[in-house]
């Protein structure tokens, strides 16, 4: 469950309108009415707050954050948005989130500024804003208030290449060089959320500093960014989002939101953003399709999975013949095996099907079609004439794939106890950010030093097209294997399929454990 809290009229001069309605959608509802039903799934009653006094605002939304023990999600009730970027928001693995909109750039299109969403790396602020002519360059910009305004919102954000917020200002609070609008909805973790209410009550004692336009969504991003919590940014990409304030605005939302595509989006969204080269274009092209297929005729994630393990049972039984033409069919078939493997995963995702029992099938029957297919493959080879000297090689690479696989889940495991990474603090009285932007610089002079200079290295040659996928590739993620197999099994032998698997198992096994090694010495 998720901790919703509804925060009222901004402070400032305007009033949400809460009670202007969106003609545009079925049921003629206000504003807050769909924002509430959009809601309710996650938390059946929400907190409300009023935020016309902003210390008051503040402190009811430290008392929530004190007592919350689930994530938290804080939005404006004047929001007019699509459900799936409210899901996307509140699914974010970072400790906190927040919803931004960049100044626009000669030439660069907005859907190009946009982060990619991705977990905290450790990356230090960076700036890839281009130096332009008679413009300083940003490292000797002196922190200004922000003026400027971007959806009627005030631009005083400055959002760094490290996909997150890298200082935040105020009326009265100075930031160097500001890019970005936080547009409204901010998603803390459970594990934040003692932070955001210290932050909150912090803030609450000097409300009488800030400005008639600061937002308050703002103002909490203010007081964690210079606490030293990380707060990641994403922005809306092809989804909609808009906070409203007339009955002309709330028109013009509800027109184009309507015209736009969620379900598109919420299709893509469900194809995993990290897959491997051969699930990128050789899969998840046309797999999505059938998953949508498949979760509007009702099939569930655990059925598709059962189809996936049919298919590699069937896989293995056509090598299990060691004749070429069943090797034909067995490659295709492993094939296809793998693509419904794909398309369960993109059904629970697009269906919102998620389960502890579908989780554990899906990872467990992976492992057994694998090494069903191996003893099928193995069999055929020996049935054909050929030497049972064959059971070696595919002891191996059963052996060293469950090696990997146990490897992958106990680093997992340690990762996800490491605590995160601490980041410079900012008195919140501090007139300006100059003294947190040369604390963020020494630290990334300091974490570009030894190891971590050599994993930021090669984090920073993963930029380059052809070196990302090479790095997906040497890493011999399933659908890399399962391409393999069914290949070497079609065209060659179980000799060559198996001779593939344990070399290049061996060179992803020796990549990815030295990376672990240096990523654990860090």
């Amino acid at each position: 469950m998720t901790r919703v809290v509804l925060l009222g009229a901004s402070p400032g001069p305007e009033t949400s309108p809460t009670g202007l309605r969106l003609a545009a959608l079925t049921g003629n509802p206000t504003v807050a009415e769909r924002l509430r039903s959009q809601v309710t799934s996650m938390d059946p009653r929400p907190a409300t707050i009023e935020s016309g006094d902003v210390a008051a605002a503040l402190r009811a939304l430290a008392d929530v954050a004190a007592s919350a023990t689930e994530n938290l999600f804080i939005i404006p009730t004047n929001s007019v948005v699509h459900d799936e970027l409210i899901y996307q928001i509140t699914k974010s693995k970072r400790g906190a989130l927040a919803l931004v909109a960049k100044e626009p750039r000669y030439g660069i299109t907005e859907e190009a500024q946009e982060d990619t969403g991705q977990e905290d790396n450790g990356q230090e602020d960076g700036d890839d804003e281009p130096v332009q002519e008679g413009r300083v360059p940003i490292a000797e910009a002196e922190p200004e208030i922000g003026y400027e305004r971007l959806e009627g919102l005030p631009v005083r954000a400055r959002i760094g290449k490290s996909n997150r917020i890298v200082s935040v200002g105020t009326a009265h609070h100075a930031v160097t060089r500001p890019n970005a609008a936080l547009l409204g909805p901010l998603h803390v973790s459970a594990r934040n959320a003692p932070a955001l209410a210290e932050t909150c009550r912090e803030l609450a004692e000097i409300a009488d500093r800030f400005g008639d336009d600061d937002d308050l969504v703002q103002l909490i991003a203010f007081g964690l960014v210079r606490n030293g919590v990380s707060v990641g940014i994403r922005g809306r990409r092809d989804l909609f989002y808009r906070r409203v304030t007339t009955q002309e605005e709330v028109n013009e939302a509800g027109t184009e939101m309507t015209g736009m595509d969620e379900d598109r989006s919420r299709l893509n969204n469900a194809v995993k953003g990290a897959d491997g080269f051969f699930t990128t274009y050789f899969v998840s092209t046309y797999s999505r399709f059938i998953a949508r297929w498949a979760a509007r005729r009702g099939l569930t994630p655990n059925q598709v999975t059962l189809i996936s393990i049919a298919l590699g049972v069937a896989a293995a039984a056509c090598f299990a013949t060691g004749d070429r033409p069943w090797m034909v069919a067995g490659g295709i078939l492993i094939y296809f095996a793998f693509v419904f493997d794909c398309v369960d995963g993109q059904v629970a995702r697009y269906a919102r099907k998620f389960g502890v029992l579908g989780a554990w099938l899906d990872a467990t029957f992976d492992r057994f079609k694998e090494y069903v297919v191996f003893a099928g493959l193995a069999i055929g080879w020996v049935v054909s004439g050929n030497s049972e000297d064959i059971w070696i090689l595919a002891l191996a690479a059963l052996g060293l794939q469950s090696v990997r696989h146990l490897l992958d889940f106990s680093f997992g495991i340690s990762n996800r106890r490491k605590p995160p990474a601490k980041l410079p603090t900012l008195a919140l009285d501090a007139p300006d950010d100059r003294d947190l932007r040369e604390a963020l610089t020494r630290r990334k002079v300091e974490r570009s030093q030894g190891v971590r200079g050599v994993l930021k290295m090669w984090s920073k040659a993963g930029k380059n097209r052809a070196v990302h996928w090479a790095r997906k590739m040497i890493v011999f993620p399933i659908g890399e294997r399962f391409a393999a197999i069914a290949i070497t099994a079609a065209l060659f032998d179980a000799r060559i399929t198996f001779l593939t698997l344990v070399i290049w198992g061996s060179v992803a096994a020796i990549y990815t454990l030295t990376g672990r090694l240096m990523r654990s010495l860090v």
